[in-house]
């Protein structure tokens, strides 16, 4: 009988394994309890959407419609379906399905997996993780401001350094609607320079070229008219209302007149945080203003600004600042040997969790369940505090034996302690410094510690 073909993972789409998962977990949970401080809610919204949301949202002349959606037909009913290519529109259409702003404005927080056929590259896949922030039913520029702050937050949190805030406004549509003439006709003029993306574009999505990042446009399109200079009071106002708040702040910023947005809804305030650290792929989190959007879904005019990040750039850059890959695994790690003793190490693995510590106990594999050395270079491997021990002299003289595994070779001490105080034990060692640093509340009688 022949072998069966390996199946592997779709490209661009992968895995994240056991070894990356903690500096996942470190940025969820550092970007939740910020978020949280802001006071945002979480709101999750489905996976798979009707086609016609993207394009109405994104816009049908835009390259995540044109090239990037996953879009298929439902073989049961026929309808048109998209894997949701970004988290904006999803959740605009939830807060007017469910009339979310029905008492007042939303501050609103989202994650998971978002899906574009793009080119895999560094930090760019086609199944990828993004984290968003949308305020909605805010008008002024302090929301704008309170976005960005919150993610200069999380950088300090996470420790990443070395990231730029972009700053540029793109006013509004009558505003655009001025400049996009001059821009192309401009453009037209240079239509000899123009690489065949920017051809494509010429008359469809025209500010996009400003982004280009082909050196031989660049000295043409920074000549080009300037968004900026077609700005009217309101929204100079408005972008100069940003730029104070920051300012007061000591927020730093470079105002990037040739920042755009390739997505139809975004008007006045658009923002960048840029790092160099990951090549091309430079742009961590991107937000701005998107105030026509719910407008255009039908609902009454409501102001809105958010911000997207990618986690896999993210996570890419905490590599890069040192983080650690694979911190400590449990508290403790539950050594035994003999039957009666696999038992005991059980009923005290459950009395230890109770107590909030995180436990893990050795469990046989089909080599067998191992020598004391073997399990105790198990339990070093663990990045455990300490090793519970139960064997036959244990199980003899009711106790279970307790080592230090984080102290220096000669300074790892061991100590036999009655089996209804390993619990106590163990807790009291902890909050003394001898384990892990946990922080711990009350609840219901049990002491929780947690990571």
């Amino acid at each position: 009988m022949s072998k069966p073909e390996k199946i592997v993972a779709i490209k661009g789409m992968n895995d994240i394994l056991p070894q990356d998962a903690p500096l996942w977990e470190l940025f969820e949970n550092t970007t939740e309890t910020i978020l949280k401080s802001y006071g945002y809610q979480k709101i999750v919204t489905p996976i798979v959407e009707e086609t016609r949301l993207f394009s109405r949202a994104i816009g049908a002349v835009t390259d995540i419609v044109e090239k990037e959606m996953y879009s298929f037909e439902d073989s049961m009913n026929g309808d048109q379906l998209t894997l949701r290519p970004e988290g904006t529109a999803s959740v605009v259409r939830a807060v007017l399905e469910h009339n979310l702003v029905y008492d007042g404005p939303r501050r609103l927080w989202y994650k998971g997996p978002m899906f574009r056929h793009e080119r895999p590259q560094r930090g760019r896949y086609r199944q990828f993780f993004q984290f968003g922030a949308e305020a909605v039913g805010f008008s002024g520029p302090d929301i704008d401001a309170e976005l960005i702050m919150m993610c200069r937050r999380l950088w300090d949190d996470l420790g990443i350094q070395n990231v730029r805030l972009e700053l540029n406004s793109i006013g509004n549509a009558e505003e655009r609607a001025r400049h996009r003439t001059d821009l192309i006709a401009y453009l037209e003029k240079h239509e000899d320079i123009l690489d065949a993306e920017a051809k494509r574009r010429l008359h469809s999505n025209p500010l996009r070229i400003l982004d280009t990042k082909n050196p031989a446009m660049q000295e043409m399109v920074n000549g080009a008219p300037r968004l900026l200079d077609y700005l009217g009071e309101e929204s100079l106002a408005h972008f100069n209302g940003v730029k104070n708040i920051l300012d007061r702040a000591a927020v730093q910023y470079t105002v990037n007149p040739r920042l755009v947005r390739g997505l139809d809804y975004y008007n006045r305030t658009v923002f960048e945080w840029v790092t160099d650290e990951l090549g091309s792929q430079g742009t961590i989190c991107a937000g701005g203003r998107y105030d026509p959007l719910i407008e255009t879904f039908g609902g009454k005019a409501t102001p809105a600004v958010g911000f997207a990040m990618g986690m896999e750039r993210i996570i890419e850059l905490m590599k890069a600042m040192g983080e650690p890959a694979q911190p400590n695994q449990c508290d403790v790690y539950m050594v035994h040997q003999g039957e009666e003793a696999r038992m005991q190490a059980f009923i005290l693995a459950e009395r230890i969790r109770d107590a909030g510590l995180d436990v893990v106990l050795h469990c046989a594999t089909p080599a067998g369940a191992g020598s004391f050395k073997s399990q105790m270079k198990k339990a070093d491997g663990s990045g455990a505090a300490f090793a519970v021990i139960i064997g036959e002299d244990e199980i003899a003289n009711n106790v279970a034996a307790i080592k230090s595994m984080r102290g220096a070779a000669g300074e790892q001490q061991q100590t036999s302690v009655p089996f209804e105080e390993v619990v106590d034990h163990l807790v009291d060692q902890i909050i003394s410094g001898g384990g892990h640093d946990h922080d711990h509340d009350h609840d219901h009688g049990h002491v929780h510690y947690h990571p």
